[in-house]
């Protein structure tokens, strides 16, 4: 696998994910309609998941029941920050 030039780069990766759609109530967080989910993408820092949400949003801005969501996928992928397990390699 080669490396980009953003995979080389010393910062961790914090991956963010970026979706909204339209509520059943505004009080919850239950979509009307899953197959109609916007899903905005997959960010490498917060800093760029935070702007696409926001522009998500404000696009959205005439519908009150549109909400967007920015997902901390890192957290999901290293609860408590602890580093993913790795399988062994066997030396055979």
């Amino acid at each position: 696998m080669s490396q980009t030039p953003s995979s080389s780069n010393s910062k961790p990766q914090l991956l963010h994910l970026v979706f909204g759609g339209e509520l059943e109530s505004l009080e919850g967080h239950e979509f009307r309609d899953l197959e109609g989910l916007d899903i905005v993408g997959i960010f490498p820092d917060y800093q760029s998941a935070y702007a696409a949400w926001k522009n998500a949003a404000q696009r959205s801005v005439d519908n009150a029941m549109m909400r967007y969501f920015i997902v901390h996928l890192h957290r999901l992928l290293e609860p408590n920050g602890a580093k993913p397990i790795q399988p062994a390699t066997s030396a055979t």
